[in-house]
């Protein structure tokens, strides 16, 4: 039964990885309910209150990371509010709408539509304010992935 036990673990713990890719799906969530599980499963006895505390700030920060390394992206490249909600709005409809590649064209589209419709910024702007929105995605994937394997490699030197 233990086999079963860690397939589901390993499993929510890849669907967080899936997460980095997907943002509709709610990384973090799946790396707790790995904990939550293992202590359901065997025991929280490994994991101790403070445990839990380096896991919540490991948790704000990779909400943080997430917003900021956005907001830098779009910021740095001369965008507005308009770009930044426009990239969030593509990288979540992106990869719905174009499977695959959506989940970096719609980060893209979505600021420089943004910028060109609400901002009335001219075309190549909007085009170098989408190329900085790509880059805060990229950026993001790759510091909420570290933070994510920190947080799952620090669980299993506690167990």
């Amino acid at each position: 039964m233990d086999i079963i036990y860690w397939i589901i673990i390993s499993v929510l713990f890849i669907i967080a990885f899936i997460g980095l890719i997907y943002p509709i799906i709610p990384s973090v969530l799946f790396i707790l309910a790995g904990y939550l599980l293992y202590g359901i499963f065997f025991s929280f006895e490994e994991l101790s209150v403070l445990f839990w505390i380096i896991q919540g700030m490991f948790v704000i920060l990779l909400f943080f990371a997430d917003s900021v390394s956005n907001w830098i992206g779009v910021k740095k490249f001369g965008g507005t509010k308009a770009g930044i909600w426009g990239s969030t709005i593509g990288l979540l409809v992106g990869p719905f709408v174009i499977p695959v590649i959506g989940i970096l064209l719609g980060p893209f589209i979505g600021a420089v539509l943004a910028e060109l419709i609400v901002s009335k910024t001219n075309w190549k702007t909007a085009l170098k304010i989408g190329v900085g929105s790509l880059i805060g995605f990229l950026s993001s994937v790759v510091t909420k992935g570290i933070i994510q394997g920190i947080m799952i490699v620090y669980f299993f030197l506690k167990i």
